[in-house]
């Protein structure tokens, strides 16, 4: 079997979760970790059994490595991307696609120049939860969606930040609990609501770690749909625990409800529990759960198979351009329209 030659560019917190996932593929092969930390990328290839190296360039002239994973600090996913993509190299780049609007559109502008896919993780629309969600949605059983929310409470310390200072920073992270950590919640809230936004009223503040940091550790915002549904959303990493996230969903013939991690219906007056994990999360980051393995998985199928993978950068630009919307509407104290949201 011809395995898909595969390297992994930053060997950061997030780095584990890919070289496990491309690891446990028969149809892959992990061959390169990249690191500008040498010793970094040293101590990831004896782990892994791979190579190392410092410039993730090395990969340009590779015929070799087909496939590359981007887990480096946010404003280096569009940059790198654009390079890897002009060589013909399959990205699956991490949240956010890009720090900035502007960079998301160039990116999708060299994505679509080039012969390879760009992928953007958002691990948690494999959840077992998100994907019965979608099926009820899907399938009009419940009638129309009419509102939806999503609640994250976190927790984020000051060494967090000190560690890697890239992050805290509007210029290298792009923002800060929004962009971050709650990124994937408000995507979820935008792919259910399966409707373009109209408007969005928000505000963002930094209540615990205003000493550390130049961004929001919490947030909120009122979202309006083409559709006539409303989502509210709270997110802060000011809490003392990390804990699941809860979604809740009410439709004209019933109401889904998450909470931790299994998903319920209540309807006539009954609660039945849909669905829960099949794998159970353990570990300090178990609250992130246990699919990213499930769409690397997939992205690598699709590369195989010649088809186009379908969290590509205009999911990632939706995304972004909806947390673009909250901070333009704190910013002018009012709400703002999905254009005034698309130009932040």
């Amino acid at each position: 079997m011809n395995k898909t030659g595969t390297a992994i560019v930053g060997c950061g917190a997030i780095f584990d979760l890919h070289a496990r996932a491309v690891n446990a593929m028969e149809e892959a092969e992990l061959l390169l970790v990249v690191d500008t930390d040498p010793a970094k990328a040293r101590r990831a290839a004896q782990t892994y059994g791979c190579e190392a190296a410092e410039d993730f360039r090395v990969i340009l002239d590779r015929e070799d490595i087909e496939v590359v994973h981007l887990c480096t600090p946010h404003h280096q996913h569009a940059p790198l991307a654009r390079e890897l993509l002009a060589a013909g190299k399959h990205v699956l780049t991490e949240k956010p696609i890009a720090h900035t609007v502007e960079a998301a559109e160039d990116l999708r502008e060299a994505a679509a120049r080039s012969s390879a896919q760009l992928g953007v993780v958002f691990q948690n629309r494999y959840n077992e939860s998100s994907r019965r969600i979608r099926e009820y949605i899907d399938s009009g059983r419940l009638g129309r969606l009419e509102c939806l929310k999503g609640v994250v409470t976190w927790t984020r310390s000051k060494e967090y930040y000190t560690e890697s200072p890239w992050r805290g920073r509007r210029e290298t992270e792009g923002g800060g609990l929004l962009i971050n950590q709650t990124i994937h919640t408000l995507d979820l809230l935008q792919w259910f609501a399966g409707e373009d936004v109209l408007r969005i009223s928000g505000s963002v503040t930094t209540d615990a770690l205003g000493d550390v940091i130049e961004v929001e550790d919490s947030a909120h915002a009122c979202i309006d749909f083409a559709g006539g549904a409303r989502a509210l959303f709270y997110g802060t990493n000011a809490y003392l625990a990390n804990s699941p996230v809860e979604l809740e969903l009410i439709f004209e013939k019933g109401t889904l409800l998450q909470r931790r991690d299994r998903l319920y219906l209540l309807q006539d007056g009954e609660e039945t529990e849909l669905c829960r994990p099949s794998q159970v999360a353990t570990g300090a980051k178990s609250y992130w759960g246990v699919t990213h393995g499930l769409l690397i998985e997939d992205f690598h199928r699709h590369v195989r198979e010649g088809r186009q993978f379908w969290l590509n950068a205009e999911a990632g630009i939706k995304a972004l351009r909806l947390i673009h919307g909250i901070y333009e509407s704190s910013k002018a104290g009012a709400a703002v329209s999905a254009a005034g949201a698309a130009r932040g």
